[in-house]
């Protein structure tokens, strides 16, 4: 069952200088019980991308297309109705756990707020509970409810951005960035208890970092952007394995493989910087970093094709069959 749909969808940022195109031309879906990874380098537009779900994004931005939550365009609700889907239908686990929480409120307050605000029925008493129930789900103690955002540690802070997330038991959640700036060791426990509860409750989840291959561990399909495009998208261990796109290439090539000892100590790099927005490249907006390039990707624009089952990608590089037409593994 599709819990998310997004068709065709464009956002543009307004400045006095110019007009930016921050995603352009997007169409995904998240089914319940499944994982979509989205993966790229800073400023490729995945956070964009996971603001317009629940309409997080600025006034100054132009956005046309759909975005599908249940069935319902959540571009076209009022505002009444858009309140009414955040945190119960819908929810996001935002980057940076530290901004996100309220410094001057303690952890107890801010996870009974929404459940108040979302559920009259609920007394001080029974949010209280809900609260205690919460933190057990994310496996932390009941009297880190007393405690203040800052006497948590990285992991602690953003198992509490998991448990507001789950505090309405939303259908679909969008985890930011949920490791940012957490250790090896905890960034596995945060992701694993991610990935427990969309299979304990059938939740839809969308998941963004730029690591590949962390997404290829926890994500049943990965979806790769680049200037504000998805140029690849499949099953995750096949995308990581092996990408139909050479910016995928270069991605997964980024990240050492353990045994590989080559890989290991000289993970492979991609020269050059993403491009402007507001000054994309003619064509392919990968071509002038793509070390296969042909003439014709400084002219053409790639269409996102089936290039395989359950596989698309944008490259000039593939025939219609999926296979490389010249440089690529």
């Amino acid at each position: 069952m599709t819990l998310l749909e997004i068709r065709n969808l464009s956002l543009t940022y307004r400045t006095k200088q110019a007009q930016i195109p921050a995603v352009r031309g997007v169409s995904l879906q998240v089914a319940a019980g499944e994982t979509l990874g989205l993966a790229g380098e800073s400023g490729c537009g995945k956070s964009t991308l996971a603001s317009t779900v629940l309409r997080l994004y600025p006034k100054s931005a132009t956005v046309t297309g759909e975005v599908l939550l249940d069935g319902v365009d959540t571009l076209t609700m009022s505002w009444g109705q858009l309140r009414a889907v955040r945190w119960r239908s819908a929810s996001v686990v935002f980057q940076g756990a530290m901004h996100s929480l309220d410094p001057l409120q303690k952890i107890g307050k801010q996870l009974a707020e929404p459940i108040m605000t979302h559920f009259s029925t609920y007394t001080t008493s029974s949010a209280r509970k809900r609260v205690r129930d919460l933190l057990a789900q994310v496996n932390l103690p009941e009297g880190i409810a007393d405690s203040y955002p800052h006497q948590l540690s990285g992991g602690q802070k953003q198992r509490v951005m998991i448990a507001l997330a789950l505090a309405c038991d939303p259908r679909l959640i969008v985890a930011d960035e949920p490791t940012t700036a957490l250790d090896v060791m905890v960034q596995a426990q945060v992701l694993d208890l991610l990935s427990s509860i969309v299979r304990e409750r059938g939740l839809g989840l969308m998941i963004i970092s730029h690591d590949l291959s962390v997404l290829a561990e926890q994500a049943d399909r990965v979806a790769v952007m680049y200037a504000g495009t998805i140029v690849e998208e499949g099953p995750g261990s096949e995308v990581f394995r092996n990408p139909n796109h050479p910016y995928t290439r270069a991605l997964a090539g980024a990240f050492p493989t353990i045994g590989d000892l080559e890989s290991r100590y000289a993970p492979s790099g991609l020269d050059g910087d993403p491009p402007d927005p507001a000054e994309l490249p003619d064509g392919c907006a990968f071509h002038p970093r793509c070390p296969d390039a042909l003439p014709t990707c400084t002219e053409q624009t790639p269409a996102l094709l089936e290039v395989g089952p359950h596989r698309r990608a944008a490259c000039l590089l593939l025939d219609h069959a999926g296979t490389a037409t010249r440089g690529m593994p």
